[in-house]
């Protein structure tokens, strides 16, 4: 399975990198696939590739999500 996560670019370094927050982490990423990041955007990053810029609420709410993931515990 593959999963893409929501980040926020927090700077540009160059046209095809960008540094993005994801939920707290840092990283630098390739941005050839879409076309004119902004400051402020939200990508989806796949293997460290920002695969295409969508909505800031979509964003949160699927990071909100990913978060109650990470807290979940399976009935025994």
């Amino acid at each position: 399975m593959c999963l893409a996560i929501p980040a926020e670019i927090v700077e540009i370094i160059n046209p095809d990198q960008v540094r993005v927050n994801m939920g707290g982490i840092e990283k630098i990423i390739q941005t050839q696939l879409i076309e004119s990041p902004q400051l402020g955007d939200f990508v989806l990053v796949h293997v460290g590739i920002a695969l295409s810029i969508i909505n800031k609420d979509e964003a949160v709410r699927t990071l909100e999500l990913i978060a109650e993931l990470k807290s979940f515990e399976p009935a025994n």
